[in-house]
Order: structure tokens, then C-alpha cells, then sequence
């Protein structure tokens, strides 16, 4: 576990080292989920370990879904139920987990018996409309019990339900994925139209599981047919490039800093930080890079000292929504303005990260503009260390020690204890980069 206050001072030898950050969290999920679903066991490789994801295997496991260890804590053998999960025992807790918790209620909604989700104050303030609207269009029985309207725990009344097309509001992995997830389980076919492409490791993982599904040639349009039958198949999940995005500013922002990131994801829908990162100046290259499901490879970043600023395009922000809060660290050390807009989705993450962002970057003596929707950062002018709340954020907190490893001066972030969220083991492999 990591400490709940942290405190680092600039790396002033640089950054060097090679690291592999842990699994990818949103395909873990899905693994954990379809694989309950499949028939046969698989061997599964470098699961993330963090508490969101095991959160979601020991859902797996009330429906029924049967785990053993494997050779080391990522690795485990998942045994499936064939379609025919059991009803659990106990309210199944997401912890912290909009993913878990937007994913599993596409998939509970369809199954012949009730369930009811909750989790911790931050996951019971994240909106579930989202999912449960297009739902129930399908004809699911979901209520939001929460304190605030449309929040979680979400009580599921489990029935039979009709495929619809829907056209997603918003682009969102999660709410496709849930309608997907409820349209695998029915007979006919449903699917979903996005205004924008946005992560598709659900339909890789239908692929890979054998459920047949379609993507239109744009990307836009996805339709899986129903019922399905997911075969169990061994798999390995690459590391997650959202982990490594901390990695991948601190060897750019810090001089003297070179590190290479060992079989990281580079799923064309999810590395917009490497391409935002390069039009800013970054040094970074890829090697040994694999194409087999999911794409990936090695990483290698090294300072430049030529960083400036850069404008996020609209279309850029689905698929780098979660990489916001350290990338607007880099425009803080980066010359020149950096915007960022139609953003407005922050507000409703872990904590509203807009807010979050701009309040630590003016705190190390940023200069920055907030919007509803963004901010512009107006970066160039050295940062110094302070004592800042992460608000139990796992990504704030990762952010801004990141900054604080180019700051004079002393940075402290309180609970930090979030972090072990989403990367177990992420304050141990920063100070082993410090030279």
C-alpha cells in the first residue's frame, strides 16, 4: 500500500531506469467479466493487481466464476461459467470503480435473478444515468438508490431483455461497453452508434472470446449479435499506457531523465498521449513493438528541453480523458499556452479534476485560466514544491508528484492512499528512476 502522504523533492540527476508498469485496468475488467462468462478455464497474465480490478474479479467470483493463483500475484487461472452465472450471496462492492460498476450493470441487467451494487463516497457521486438510460430502453430494471439523483448503489432486477440501436450522447467506452455487454447476452442483434471513437478494447476482447460482433468502417457504429457463447482462451494484458503517461512526462519534463517502459499497451484508440506528447516537443520513441489484439511494446523517453505548448482538438479528448491531469503537468513546464477544452467530463470523475488540476498547478505557481469545460495553462515559469490534497485521487496524486520531481523545493501530496487503485507499487518504481 502506498503511504497517504508522500513527499519528493526534484530528481536533479535525472530520471533513468526500466520499469514495467503494471496491467492494463480497463482491459483487466473486461477480462474478469467476459471470462466469467466463458465457457472453460483460461490462463490469465498480468491482470492488474490493483484494488479496483480485484474488486471486480471477487464480483466475478459471487456469480460464480472459479480463480486459482498462478506462478506470481499478476497471473491466475479463470474458470468460467458458460453463460450461466449464479445469482450472488452479497451486494457486490466496486470500491472505487466507475468501469467495474458501469460494465457489470450491462451485463447484471440481463441475468434471470437481482443484484446491488455500491461502492465508496467518490464512486456513489459519479453519474449512472448514463448507463442506465439506454438500459432501459432494453427493457432493464435498474434504480439508482443513491443519496444524489441517478447515483449508485444501483439495485438490478434482472429480467429479459430487447436489443435496441442506440446513439450514444456522449463518447464513452463505459456506456457502449455496458449496452454491448447486455446485447451479448440476448438474442438479435444491438448496437451502438459513438460520435466519436473511443477505446475499443470491448471489441477486441468479443473477438478474442469468439462473440461476433462488427464494427463499421469509420469506427462508429459497433453491432454484436446475441446470444453469444465466449470461449475461454489464455491471454496476456499489456501494461497500461495511462500508468505509463506518468512515466512518459517525467522523462520528458525532467532533465537528464531517460527510461524505457517495458510492453506497454499502444492500442491506436489509447496512446492520443504519445501523439499530444511528440506535437509537444517530447522525445519518444517505440521499439519492439508487437501487433497481435492488443498492440504493444517498449518505450523509450528521454528530456527535451524544447517542450511548448500544444491545443487538445475535441476529438482528441475521448481517448485522452484520463491522461489530462499529468499532461497538464507537462504544459506547466512547457513553453507557451496549452489548451485544453470540452473537457467538461473531469468534473465527474474521482474528483472533479478540473478543479483539482487547476487548484494544485496555481498552488506550485502555475499560471492557468479555468473553464467549465477545461483550462489554458500558460507554462514556462519553474514550479516550486508545496503541500497539496490529491482528494483521493489516484491520478492527482500520481500527476502532481510527478511535478514535483522538477520543482524546488519540498512537494507533498496527501491521501495518496487512492493510488493503490489503479498502480500498485507506483511510489517504489519512482524512487527507483531517481538517480
Amino acid at each position: 500500500m502506498p503511504s497517504d502522504t508522500i513527499s519528493v523533492t526534484a530528481a536533479r540527476n535525472g530520471l533513468r531506469g526500466t520499469i514495467c508498469v503494471p496491467g492494463d485496468k480497463s482491459i483487466s475488467h473486461r477480462v474478469a467479466i467476459l471470462g466469467t462468462m466463458a465457457s472453460g478455464t483460461m490462463q490469465v497474465r498480468n491482470y492488474l493487481c490493483s484494488e479496483d480490478c480485484i474488486n471486480t474479479l471477487r464480483a466475478m467470483q459471487q456469480l460464480g466464476a472459479k480463480v486459482e493463483p498462478g506462478d506470481s500475484p499478476p497471473n491466475f487461472t479463470l474458470t468460467g461459467t458458460g453463460m450461466q452465472p449464479v445469482a450472488p450471496q452479497h451486494d457486490i462492492d466496486c470500491g472505487n470503480s466507475g468501469t467495474g460498476m458501469r460494465l457489470m450493470a450491462g451485463m447484471l441487467a440481463a441475468l434471470p435473478f437481482n443484484s446491488r451494487m455500491y461502492g465508496d463516497a467518490s464512486l456513489c457521486s459519479r453519474p449512472m444515468k448514463r448507463i442506465i438510460d439506454p438500459l432501459a430502453l432494453m427493457g432493464a430494471d435498474i434504480e439508482a438508490c443513491g443519496k444524489k439523483p441517478g447515483c449508485a448503489p444501483l439495485l438490478i432486477r434482472g429480467k429479459k431483455l430487447t436489443p435496441v440501436h442506440y446513439d450514444l450522447p456522449m463518447a464513452s467506452a463505459q456506456v457502449k461497453s455496458a449496452v454491448l455487454l447486455a446485447g451479448m447476452m440476448i438474442p438479435g442483434e444491438t448496437s451502438v452508434h459513438q460520435p466519436a471513437i473511443t477505446r475499443d478494447h470491448t471489441e477486441r476482447l468479443f473477438e478474442h472470446f469468439g462473440i461476433p460482433c462488427t464494427t463499421s468502417e469509420d469506427g462508429l457504429d459497433i453491432t454484436v449479435t446475441g446470444p453469444a457463447a465466449p470461449i475461454a482462451k489464455d491471454i496476456t494484458i499489456p501494461s497500461d499506457i495511462s500508468s505509463a503517461a506518468f512515466w512518459l512526462v517525467a522523462g520528458s519534463v525532467v532533465p537528464g531523465s531517460e527510461i524505457r517502459l517495458q510492453n506497454v499497451g499502444l492500442n491506436p484508440t489509447r496512446d492520443a498521449i504519445i501523439h499530444v506528447l511528440r506535437r509537444m516537443g517530447a522525445d519518444i520513441e517505440i521499439c519492439n513493438r508487437v501487433d497481435c489484439g492488443e498492440p504493444y511494446g517498449d518505450i523509450l523517453v528521454r528530456h527535451s528541453s524544447q517542450l511548448h505548448g500544444t491545443t487538445i482538438e475535441p476529438h482528441e479528448i475521448p481517448n485522452l480523458i484520463d491522461e489530462i491531469p499529468v499532461l497538464a503537468v507537462a504544459a506547466a513546464f512547457a513553453k507557451g499556452e496549452t489548451h485544453i477544452r470540452n473537457a467538461a467530463e473531469l468534473r465527474v470523475k474521482e474528483s472533479d479534476r478540473i478543479a483539482t488540476t487547476v487548484g494544485n498547478l496555481r498552488a506550485m505557481g502555475a499560471h492557468v485560466q479555468e473553464f467549465d469545460d477545461g483550462m489554458i495553462i500558460t507554462g514556462g515559469s519553474p514550479l516550486h514544491g508545496a503541500t497539496m490534497d490529491s482528494y483521493g485521487d489516484h491520478r492527482i496524486a500520481m500527476g502532481f508528484l510527478v511535478a514535483g520531481l522538477n520543482a524546488t523545493g519540498e512537494t507533498t501530496l496527501q491521501h495518496c492512499a487512492s493510488i493503490n487503485t489503479s498502480y500498485p507499487g507506483f511510489e517504489e518504481q519512482m524512487r527507483s528512476l531517481i538517480i
